[in-house]
């Protein structure tokens, strides 16, 4: 991890990248996980958990927004939606940028990663944790979304879960379990997507994501972006619904709810949106062998 002004990144076994640490910002081992915010001259403020990079001020904003415009968007009538994780707030940026989203649920387990990038990464969230629409539950996502007390069936259009890989407190988050506690909770219609790790790299999780989430939700599949935090290829996202006709909106539709939004952007277009749901043979063949 940290050692001689050098970060390096420990999630996978004989291959990583490091990063130099021009200033170390805060350290800490929290209730759940081990915390480290750092400056680096190439991608700014960088935030790591657990010995794996999450998030950076230089390319923050293509994750954010292909986690966030292109469920919402596909939906084309979102008012609530649910955010699990995502602690560094920029997926809740995101979401509050569409004015016409009236509640957003946020649930992220570690308070300190929600206090400390407030703090050191204050421009994922720019203000978004004040905001009116925003109600922060500090509560592990699994028992959030499989406990009637805490939120209604079909409570929410679009769940977003901005997790960390399935280590550590995150692991959950790729369980049957929570799959279904999402599907309770989502409207007809309704939008699930999931980070799903970088699908060169972890391939296995893109057959455990189908395997699990596919009998909850009848259209299971993928999406793609490039993010270059994310090493070894391009990042895949899970994408659940019973709504088959949303991951294969026209680009006119799309164009047109993206210009209804009034949202700017600095990755995500609506001919993006588009195509990043054609993946690489080698995802398709993954998802096929388990759907058999």
């Amino acid at each position: 991890m940290l050692k001689d002004n050098t970060y390096s990144e420990t999630l996978y076994d004989g291959y990583g990248q490091s990063f130099s640490v021009d200033e170390l910002l805060f350290e800490h081992q929290t209730e759940h996980q081990h915390l480290v915010i750092f400056n680096n001259k190439a991608f700014g403020r960088m935030m790591a958990l657990d010995g794996v990079i999450q998030t950076t001020e230089r390319d923050e904003f293509i994750y954010h927004e292909m986690m966030t415009h292109v469920p919402i968007l596909s939906h084309g009538n979102a008012k609530r939606v649910l955010i699990i994780g995502g602690g560094d707030g920029g997926i809740l940026r995101e979401v509050l940028r569409h004015k016409s989203i009236e509640h957003v649920t946020m649930v992220e387990i570690d308070n300190a990663v929600v206090e400390m990038c407030k703090k050191w990464l204050p421009n994922h969230s720019a203000g978004a944790f004040d905001e009116p629409r925003t109600n922060l539950v500090i509560a592990d996502g699994v028992d959030f979304v499989n406990n009637p007390e805490l939120a209604a069936d079909g409570s929410f259009d679009v769940i977003i879960s901005d997790c960390t890989d399935p280590i550590g407190p995150g692991e959950v988050l790729f369980s049957s379990d929570f799959y279904a506690g999402c599907k309770r909770l989502l409207t007809e219609g309704g939008i699930f997507v999931a980070q799903n790790g970088v699908c060169f790299m972890q391939l296995e999780e893109v057959e455990t994501t189908v395997r699990r989430l596919s009998p909850y939700m009848s259209d299971t599949n993928f999406y793609n972006a490039a993010v270059p935090t994310y090493v070894g290829g391009v990042m895949t996202f899970a994408w659940g619904s019973d709504n088959h006709e949303a991951r294969k909106l026209p680009l006119d539709v799309i164009t047109q709810r993206f210009a209804a939004s009034g949202i700017e952007t600095r990755y995500y277009t609506p001919a993006i949106h588009q195509a990043c749901f054609a993946l690489p043979a080698y995802v398709e063949q993954a998802i096929n062998k388990v759907n058999g």
